[in-house]
């Protein structure tokens, strides 16, 4: 596979999330659990057959980690370590081919170099969307994997997920409903975002809420697309990690740094009768939220002001120290950042 870059032109501005492919794409073919060459080509449809697993049972992973440039003009890729070990782990328990680390870290890798000429500016970045899904074609094979599969590396110059740092999310606390089956609550699959569509595009509707905040039995889990954080000025309190919620590596950057920073970081159950009484920050942490803050709770018809409505003070300082991190400003003391130009 050649690794050579894509001539490094002048960073455009970052359009709205996601909604802009970058030039080229990384494709791996998997037959019979083998996976082949990395290929990369321009970013366009592929063919798949109507037979294929995927589109009967769900046999599909995803992962969502950035590549940002640095004030020095260099690209580097965010704990892509990190990503890697966390899709090897979906992909086992969706029983699909797991891709070898070095085969997913090259393909990532490979992404970023031929898409530096799209790589915006911060606050923007180059969204990395690294995909596996099922192709065996053969629509009796409920009850058995695909052996045959597709790992395609796309990419995407972003911008901000929520539209803005400095606007709080406003939250509807659900206490019936999870999110997605405890049992693959940590699996970054498609399956557990669409679950929590419908509830969320509700919430929107009768409440004007940005997310749902899940919370079921009154023990507060996560959003649709975020893990939640409690903040005030000398912690960070956190749902302990279970097999029912997405082990977050933007939830783990920001308890390290935190932890370097001198808070006291608390990793346990938080009910929801607590959250209401809070009297500092909530956010939400997210390879997309970043760190977001979250200024009003809706909760059974009522809406509760957190704080001052407001983003706080701790939510912006440990938001900036995990951006000036990625941009290659404040020293790397965890080795998180892979220079590829």
């Amino acid at each position: 596979m050649s690794t050579q870059p894509a001539p490094a032109a002048a960073p455009t501005a970052a359009p709205a999330f996601g909604t802009v492919a970058a030039p080229h794409m990384v494709v791996i073919d998997v037959t019979d659990g083998q996976f082949g060459d990395p290929v990369v080509q321009e970013t366009a449809a592929f063919t798949i057959h109507p037979f294929a697993h995927v589109l009967h049972y769900g046999s599909a992973c995803f992962e969502g980690l950035k590549a940002h440039r640095g004030h020095d003009g260099v690209v580097r890729m965010f704990r892509h370590g990190s990503h890697v070990a966390r899709m090897q782990r979906t992909a086992g328990l969706l029983c699909l081919p797991v891709p070898p680390a070095d085969l997913l870290a090259d393909a990532m890798r490979a992404a970023v170099a031929h898409n530096l000429d799209v790589t915006p500016e911060s606050p923007g970045a180059l969204y990395l969307r690294p995909i596996l899904f099922g192709t065996e074609p053969n629509i009796g094979a409920a009850a058995a994997p695909s052996r045959h599969a597709k790992l395609v590396v796309l990419a995407s110059p972003v911008g901000d997920y929520f539209g803005g740092a400095a606007r709080a999310l406003k939250l509807l606390v659900e206490t019936t409903l999870p999110r997605t089956t405890p049992q693959f609550g940590e699996a970054k699959a498609g399956a557990n975002y669409v679950m929590a569509l419908g509830v969320t595009q509700q919430a929107r509707a009768d409440h004007g809420v940005d997310q749902v905040l899940f919370a079921p039995g009154g023990s507060v889990q996560e959003t649709g697309a975020a893990n939640f954080l409690l903040l005030d000025d000398d912690s960070i309190v956190t749902r302990a990690l279970d097999t029912s919620f997405l082990h977050g590596i933007t939830r783990d950057s920001i308890l390290t740094l935190g932890r370097d920073l001198g808070y006291r970081v608390e990793e346990r159950d938080i009910s929801v009768d607590e959250l209401l009484s809070w009297e500092g920050e909530a956010a939400l942490a997210g390879t997309a939220a970043v760190l977001s803050g979250v200024g009003t709770l809706v909760h059974d018809g009522d809406q509760v002001t957190i704080g001052d409505g407001q983003v706080g003070a701790n939510t912006s300082r440990l938001r900036e120290a995990l951006l000036a991190v990625q941009r290659a400003e404040a020293p790397d003391r965890h080795g998180w950042l892979s220079a590829v130009s």
